[in-house]
Order: C-alpha cells, then sequence, then structure tokens
C-alpha cells in the first residue's frame, strides 16, 4: 500500500491537502496509511486517533438511526413531516424555481419522512443558486454555532419549499429535519440518540457532535483550497460557501442532522463495516439486513435523473465531470446503477457517501470492499476521491 501512499503524497506536495488518512478492507484483509499533517503551520503528522469534521458524512448516520425507529414501528415512511413538526403545517411552495421568494403557491402535499430521505421534499441547500438557498443564506440558517437544532428547524419552516414534494430530487438540509423528527419521536436529544442507538453498541468512542478541551489537539486544522489563488488558504467565507455553517468544538449541547459531526477513520469505519451485514464486530444486530439493502437501492424515479450538485462558485470547465451521473439515490445513500458511465467501474449496488471536506466512503457488497478516506479541506480537488475509487477497482 506504499503506492496509495506515495500517490497521495503528490497532492500534499502539490499544496492542494494538508494530509491524508485512509483504510480499505477487502474480504476481511485490512489495508490503511496516512501522509501528511493535521496541521500545516505546525507540522504535526497525521496520527491513528486523528479527529476530522466529516460534514455530509453526518447524514448516513441519521438514516440509519431514522429507519432503526422505521423497523420499531415508532414512524412510517409515508408519514408526513408536520405529524411531527407543526411549524411546516402552513408550508408553501415558490411558483417556479425561479421567482422571487414571495412568489408562493399551495403545496399538492406535504412532505413525508420518505422525502428527507430521499432529498425529494422541496428543501435547497444555503450554497445552491436557486431562490431558496439564497434565502436560506440570508437568514444565516445553520450557520449559528451555539442554537438548537430545534431553533432551526423552526427557522427553516418559516422559507417556502423550492418546488412540490417528491417532484424533483435536489440535494438538501431535509437531514437536518429528519434529525429533529428523530428528538421529537424519543423525546431525548439527538447526539443522545446517536450514541445509544450507533456509537456505543458500535464502540465508536472518538464519534460526537462534540470534542473535549483534552481532545482538540487529535483535531485535523480545516482548511479551504482556493482556486484563483492555487493554493489552501483559511475557509473562504464569501456568501453562499459552506464553510459559514456552525461547527463548535466544544458545545455539548450542539447537533445537527446534514453535518457536525466529528470521527475518525477508525471509527467511522466500524460503521461502514456494519452497513455490509447490519452487525457490528461483536454479531451484535444495529439495523435488520433487509434494511440496509432496501436503503442502499435506487429508489427515485428514472425521470428525476441525472442528480447533480451544482454549487455556487463551481466552476465548470472543461473537465468538470458531474460525479453523480452514474447513481441512483435511496433513503440517505448515493447508489451505482450504470457502472458504465462510471468508467466501467465499480460494483452494481456499490453505496456510500461524502463529506463538504474532501472526505468520502464507499461500501461494495459484492466485492465485499469497505474504504474510508479522510482529509479536511473545503472545495478540494475533486480528482483525489477519483482516484481513489479508480485505485480501488484496479487493484481489489
Amino acid at each position: 500500500m506504499d503506492e496509495l501512499n506515495h500517490i497521495f503524497q503528490e497532492y500534499i506536495n502539490q499544496d492542494k491537502y494538508p494530509g491524508i488518512q485512509w483504510k480499505i478492507i477487502h474480504k476481511k484483509t485490512n489495508y490503511e496509511g496516512k501522509v501528511g499533517y493535521k496541521n500545516l503551520d505546525t507540522k504535526e503528522n497525521i496520527q491513528d486517533d486523528t479527529l476530522y469534521r466529516i460534514w455530509s458524512m453526518t447524514k448516513p448516520i441519521i438514516a440509519i438511526a431514522a429507519m432503526q425507529l422505521v423497523e420499531k414501528d415508532l414512524m412510517q415512511l409515508d408519514d408526513p413531516i408536520n405529524s411531527y413538526l407543526p411549524e411546516f403545517t402552513d408550508l408553501k411552495v415558490l411558483k417556479n424555481e425561479e421567482e422571487i421568494i414571495t412568489n408562493t403557491i399551495q403545496l399538492q402535499k406535504q412532505p413525508t419522512i420518505k422525502d428527507l430521505l430521499l432529498h425529494t421534499a422541496g428543501f435547497s441547500y444555503n450554497f445552491l443558486a436557486d431562490p431558496v438557498g439564497k434565502e436560506y443564506d440570508q437568514i444565516k440558517l445553520f450557520n449559528s454555532s451555539n442554537s438548537s437544532l430545534e431553533e432551526e428547524v423552526r427557522l427553516l419552516a418559516k422559507i417556502p419549499l423550492l418546488y412540490q414534494p417528491s417532484s424533483k430530487w435536489r440535494y438538501s438540509v431535509a437531514m437536518d429535519v429528519l434529525g429533529r423528527i428523530l428528538e421529537v419521536i424519543k423525546e431525548i436529544p439527538l447526539q443522545d440518540i446517536l450514541k445509544n442507538q450507533i456509537f456505543l453498541p458500535l464502540g465508536m468512542h472518538d464519534t460526537d457532535f462534540y470534542i473535549s478541551e483534552t481532545n482538540a489537539s487529535q483535531l485535523m486544522q480545516s482548511y479551504e483550497y482556493n482556486l484563483l489563488e492555487d493554493k489552501l488558504t483559511e475557509h473562504i467565507l464569501d456568501a453562499q460557501k459552506i464553510g459559514t455553517y456552525g461547527y463548535p468544538l466544544h458545545n455539548r449541547n450542539y447537533a445537527r442532522g446534514g453535518h457536525g459531526l466529528f470521527s475518525t477513520s477508525k471509527d467511522y469505519m466500524l460503521f461502514v463495516e456494519m452497513l455490509h451485514s447490519g452487525k457490528s464486530k461483536e454479531g451484535k444486530e444495529i439495523i435488520n439486513k433487509k434494511t440496509i439493502d432496501f436503503m442502499t437501492t435506487n429508489l427515485l424515479n428514472p425521470s428525476l435523473f441525472p442528480i447533480e450538485i451544482a454549487s455556487v462558485g463551481i466552476i465548470k470547465d472543461e473537465n468538470y465531470v458531474n460525479d453523480l451521473e452514474p447513481y441512483g439515490w435511496g433513503l440517505g445513500f448515493r447508489t451505482l446503477i450504470d457502472p458504465i458511465k462510471n468508467n466501467n467501474l465499480g460494483s452494481k449496488g456499490e453505496f456510500g457517501w461524502a463529506g463538504a471536506a474532501s472526505t468520502y466512503f464507499l461500501i461494495d457488497p459484492k466485492k465485499e470492499i469497505s474504504a474510508v478516506l479522510m482529509t479536511q479541506v473545503l472545495n478540494g480537488d475533486p480528482s483525489l476521491k477519483k482516484l481513489f475509487y479508480k485505485y480501488i477497482y484496479t487493484n481489489f
């Protein structure tokens, strides 16, 4: 595996990433490596226990926690969201996606739990170029490091949807809404739900929304790749940039559904490995295998393809490729449906997701592969993920 470390070292030499850590498990055999630094100023090397902001790799964990409740009949996929969150009862939708934010019409139907998991609920994201995403950014939705999830979702409920539920796919804050619904059902904070249902049973002792003062030194410094200057910088706090989101270290009351967790490569691999069987290493069932199979099947109507996340500020040069074109979407995961569109790489049914700071994971049930890639760069060079993927499918 020195070869993969050598390849990754080139990204560090080019000042595109500070450091990179990775794990691959193939048929129970472990491969892992790490190169570079967790802090470019101090030149501290990445350690086995280095912590990372995993951003949207929080979402699949929320999805599993939600489906555990579905298995227990504590909620149903077809439940409308306002049956748990009455603040959404008077929700409106834009007349069309180009309209001003006040030009709205009535909903044809309420978004459901399934819509939240599928990103078909009608919500948007602060960094997307539509009127709703711009409005989220204006009101600084999820920018706070001190607000509760309840407060943020109440703020969200005042903004109209971008489109009628189930009519389109749009990556969105839907998982934050779902996280709040879990709190309402269980009547405890989201961080306690995840700890009780997932982290403790899997032995994920370093995964949380909170980092103690003692463990803060384990955290990799977060950077952003500045395309114009062709180098790593501190976060670029321009309008509609994901770096404006709150991501505190030491707030025990902080929780989100779409981002906010910290984890290590070891911990996250425990979660990824569980997704093959639904069980922990010790054989404790976390979730039924049939539920995982359902969650990782494409559930989108073909009329919604191709799916794409077209962020504000992404420069579509001649090399731009929509990484999601070969994929469908299940309940919380991208799932490969067309390997031919994926340069004939990957197996049909390969699934996983990624995070805004260039973290990434995949599970290939057919080839018995699990893979986790950790680093900490917003707007990072997308070729890193592609190279990691190609390496896996060339060598295993």
